[in-house]
């Protein structure tokens, strides 16, 4: 498979295309569930765009918990249809799809009570395995095993002694959600999809009560052109509502939020070897290996504020933190937290007050001719969401079309990471710089590394991390705009890199670094360049006074006090 650029002369091209000619399919939302869906139709053989009003999984795709993972918790909703099809999923990714991206972490799961609850999770735990099974493929990750107190503490030394009498050990897998949707996007490309971030459809358009496409504004230079397909799949999210209004009819269905908020705070904070999974009244709190982080989440509350940018509050952060510290022998404190990120989940809109409740499985509708409704899901099984919108959106095309393929397309840098998994010092030799860092980008750019340090032949210092984010090469930044889509400052410090909840300045120290970096690239005259730095440095300080609010809506308020660099509205 040919490697494609999204490069600024790639996107331009692309709104070209798109408004040149009719595609089968146009696709609304560049999270991962639009991202597949553009890539489950392209591999179809289909004419395809897909359109993103912001960047890249600039929505709830870049705020997961990282996980890839089946829902242990659904087990006791008896949901065993989802957990299994999310396991499958879990699978094919570990070993097939993005095996540079997805990798198994283990889990913690102290016990509590002794005897009854040891047969009652471990028969869980059990059943979770032997559902990862059922696709007839190997789960990719080892067997769960039960530990003694000592056994578990050996793993998790930063376990309080009077926190458990034992614990489960099992496996799940985790992700970079930002990457990976952007590696799907760019795949899709790959295969001949016309992809363009900063696009925003502020129409569709409709004749004889049909859907034929739609109107697409450019958010970088205002101007509009109309994209004539014979289908539209919205996938926005949790804009699902706002997007299906456009063309003037009722929903089958609506979305609600939830609102979900992660710490991240520095990994010597607390001393293991795997990730907690720990029960409280609300749901389930995860502590999540990050690098040389750990991710801590999630709550679950319903969310009817500003939908881009939600805000965590000092209440979430107080939560999360006493939730943590029941087991810890060193408790954790608000001057221990590097990083906080907040991300809405689009769930199905039911009876339930409580959202912790209500559905994560997905639906797809066909509410007017033409254009067809994803909505709902899990991160984890955004390749089956993404199946079942283009079928849907198959029956209305004239012609006979392949069934998809995606189950055996391997993403942009999957192809050889084996291989080059063996020859991490070759390839240190070949580009002079460290062992260490050839792992580092493996596990970011996979059979892509090449693309990556390049570079490096005619600017050595591009080898050189950053100096505000030392845990990055001056080649990544690079690359971000030159291959990976990346159109402002913003877009680089929280998605192409996590600078911005890695480092307690939130990556402030880096802004004017990256900014210089890629002024060239994006064309960028030095007061653009400032306006950047700029913008970057209102929306740290409008997150940081969020997060001393008491609650969601002077969080939400303050938050809303830095808007986009570039308006949506």
């Amino acid at each position: 498979m040919r490697s494609v650029a999204l490069s600024p002369e790639a996107r331009s091209r692309a709104l070209a295309d798109l408004a040149s000619g009719e595609l089968d399919v146009l696709v609304v939302g560049g999270g991962v569930v639009g991202a597949g869906s553009a890539l489950d139709a392209a591999t179809r053989g289909l004419r395809v765009g897909l359109v993103e009003a912001r960047d890249f999984a600039a929505g709830t795709s870049s705020r997961s918990s990282k996980l890839i993972h089946g829902g242990l918790r659904y087990l006791e909703m008896l949901d065993f249809r989802l957990v299994a099809e999310a396991l499958q999923e879990r699978g094919l990714l570990i070993q097939t799809l993005a095996p540079h991206l997805v990798r198994p972490v283990p889990f913690v799961y102290p016990l509590k009570h002794r005897g009854w609850e040891r047969f009652y999770a471990g028969a869980g735990v059990a059943l979770y395995d032997a559902l990862g099974l059922l696709s007839g493929r190997s789960r990719g990750v080892p067997h769960h095993r039960h530990l003694t107190r000592r056994g578990a503490r050996r793993v998790v030394p930063s376990l309080r002694k009077d926190a458990l009498v034992g614990a489960l050990e099992y496996y799940d897998a985790q992700v970079d959600d930002a990457r990976h949707t952007m590696m799907v996007a760019r795949t899709a490309a790959s295969y001949g999809a016309h992809v363009a971030s900063r696009a925003r459809v502020v129409g569709l358009m409709k004749e004889s009560g049909r859907v034929v496409g739609a109107e697409v504004q450019d958010l970088e230079t205002g101007e509009r052109i109309e994209v004539r397909a014979k289908q539209v799949i919205n996938a926005t999210g949790v804009w699902t509502d706002e997007t299906q209004s456009l063309a003037g009819e009722r929903g089958q269905f609506h979305v609600r939020a939830s609102k979900g908020i992660h710490l991240v705070v520095p990994r010597d904070r607390i001393r293991s070897e795997a990730g907690l999974i720990l029960r409280t009244e609300k749901s389930v709190l995860f502590v999540i290996p990050w690098g040389r982080h750990w991710i801590i989440g999630t709550t679950d509350t319903d969310w009817d504020l500003d939908r881009a940018h939600p805000a965590a509050s000092a209440a979430d952060i107080d939560y999360l933190l006493q939730q943590v510290n029941t087991v810890l022998e060193q408790p954790l404190t608000h001057e221990d937290v590097e990083g906080v990120y907040a991300g809405l989940r689009p769930l199905l809109a039911g009876e339930s007050d409580s959202t912790s409740k209500l559905s994560r499985e997905h639906a797809v509708a066909t509410p007017v001719p033409g254009l067809v409704v994803v909505a709902g899901g899990k991160y984890t099984t955004y390749r089956v969401m993404a199946k079942d919108a283009v079928d849907a959106a198959v029956h209305g095309l004239d012609a006979r079309v392949p069934a998809s393929v995606t189950e055996n397309i391997p993403l942009l840098g999957a192809e050889g990471w084996e291989a080059l998994k063996n020859s991490v010092n070759v390839l240190a030799d070949r580009y002079g710089v460290h062992p260490a860092w050839i792992k580092h980008l493996l596990g970011r750019y996979g059979s892509l590394i090449d693309e990556v340090l390049e570079p490096l032949k005619d600017d050595p210092s591009l080898g050189e991390p950053l100096k505000g984010a030392p845990d990055y090469l001056r080649a990544e930044i690079l690359y971000a705009a030159t291959h990976e889509g990346a159109r402002h400052l913003d877009d680089i410090l929280t998605r192409r890199t996590r600078t911005s909840i890695e480092t307690f300045d939130r990556g402030l120290g880096a802004a004017e670094e990256v900014a210089a970096l890629v002024a060239p690239v994006l064309g960028w005259s030095s007061e653009q360049q400032a306006k950047e730095v700029e913008h970057y440095q209102g929306r740290v300080a409008a997150e940081r006074e969020s997060q001393r609010m008491p609650d969601d809506a002077t969080a939400d308020s303050a938050r809303m006090g830095a808007p986009d660099v570039v308006p949506v509205q």
